[in-house]
């Protein structure tokens, strides 16, 4: 059985590279549309995890890898995301709709000893996933057809490790790789013209960093209340990203270029693909019963080629909120009281920035953990699901509108693996 779930985490993340997301038109820019936190633990409480070392032994957390001092089992994790985006924008009065469902997150994590835990995490960072065609018509009659057309996924992998220095604190590390290729195309013509003017940009995506995480965590046994502090830091990129941009005309033949012609070509690397980031949480609950934190995320600006041209991102900062409940797990008569309740809200200031709108989001969010019948406290195996619906955007100056409703669903899978029975 055990090794049925091995392959399995193989060959899901094959799959999980695989996969094309739907995302929002600001995807346009830069690496395209970023997944904060693709765990639903996470999101359905509002991004909250700096902060947040869980109460049970079955849950590892990689945002920060040194909130794991309680994890003492083997966990699997399985979890798929449904994105359901509304768009509007006072441009023609125009409305859309978007829907995606894929693979967010394959994990896997155990101990090593009582001080030393290790994960391993696949999942998606962000995706282009775009085709808009815009026509306008000049005084003089002229038709004018503009295109806008990207791709690709950038994915991430990690290896996370934490460290249990001692009853209260504890050290932790992950390290990131961030694979992709993502494709942007702009195509002008007129209803007149034999030949397109296109503008392609090709991002080839191989970076390697960092994150540090520490936390603190001080547990008051008279009364069993605990306040919790967490820091990460994301540094130390070890490569970049390599663009290619073309400036050609041409014409299409059975949906193939032809006599391509090429106006300027350049390639570019940007080793600032991935800038510093860091977060800070506080935290403060009841040991097995409930549990509420703050935090605040910071990512300075970064700089991308686009279209032969550098684009600036502005600094990103992220609040979020949130927590969980836990009623009563001894309760057998009564199966919600041995459910986990989740909650959260978070705002976001964007690091897109057009004209003089900054691209903003926020949201709120809940979810549950629903324990598997065999399940105890110790041993915290279930069915996640979770909700987050929000906005992002603005109306002003004709920009895009929108509005999401994510639904997540996903596995937990926890035993007792790779250790020695005392007794035959």
């Amino acid at each position: 059985m055990k090794k049925i779930f091995v392959l399995s985490f193989i060959s899901v993340g094959y799959f999980l590279n695989a996969q094309s997301l739907s995302n929002s038109p600001y995807a346009t820019y830069g690496i395209g549309d970023v997944k904060y936190d693709n765990t639903i633990e996470t999101a359905s409480m509002g991004g909250i995890s700096t902060a947040f070392i869980s109460d049970f032994t079955s849950n590892f957390n990689f945002a920060n890898p040194a909130n794991n001092t309680n994890f003492e089992l083997t966990s699997i994790k399985l979890e798929a995301t449904n994105e359901n985006n509304y768009f509007k924008t006072n441009y023609n009065n125009t409305k859309s709709t978007k829907h995606s469902t894929y693979l967010s997150n394959i994990s896997l994590a155990f101990p090593i000893s009582s001080k030393v835990k290790m994960g391993l995490s696949y999942q998606p960072y962000s995706s282009k996933s775009y085709d808009i065609v815009n026509t306008s018509t000049t005084t003089d009659g002229t038709v004018f057809a503009n295109r806008f057309k990207g791709t690709g996924t950038l994915n991430t992998a990690q290896i996370a490790a934490s460290y249990k220095v001692s009853n209260e604190f504890a050290l932790g590390l992950r390290a990131n790789y961030y694979f992709g290729n993502l494709y942007d195309l702009n195509e002008i013509t007129t209803a007149d013209s034999q030949l397109i003017n296109g503008y392609e940009t090709k991002n080839n995506v191989r970076n390697f960093n960092f994150t540090l995480g520490t936390s603190y965590q001080h547990l008051n046994t008279r009364t069993d209340k605990k306040l919790t502090i967490g820091a990460t830091t994301t540094f130390g990129n070890t490569s970049n990203m390599t663009t290619d941009y073309t400036n050609s005309t041409y014409f299409y033949a059975a949906d193939v270029k032809k006599e391509e012609q090429i106006i300027e070509q350049k390639s570019t690397s940007s080793k600032n693909l991935l800038p510093v980031q860091a977060s800070l949480g506080v935290g403060y609950g009841s040991e097995n019963q409930w549990f509420v934190s703050g935090q605040i995320d910071y990512k300075k600006g970064e700089t991308i080629s686009y279209f032969g041209k550098t684009f600036d991102f502005q600094d990103t900062y992220r609040i979020s909120a949130g927590g969980w409940y836990l009623p009563n797990y001894n309760n057998f008569r009564n199966y919600f009281s041995r459910v986990v309740y989740r909650y959260g809200a978070f705002y976001e200031r964007g690091g897109l920035k057009i004209g003089n709108n900054s691209i903003n989001k926020f949201g709120i969010s809940a979810g549950v953990m629903l324990p598997f019948k065999t399940s105890s406290i110790t041993r915290m195996s279930g069915l996640e699901l979770g909700i987050e619906l929000g906005k992002r955007g603005t109306l002003k100056d004709n920009l895009i509108n929108q509005n999401f409703i994510n639904l997540r669903v996903g596995f937990n899978f926890a035993d007792k693996w790779f250790r020695k029975s005392l007794y035959n």
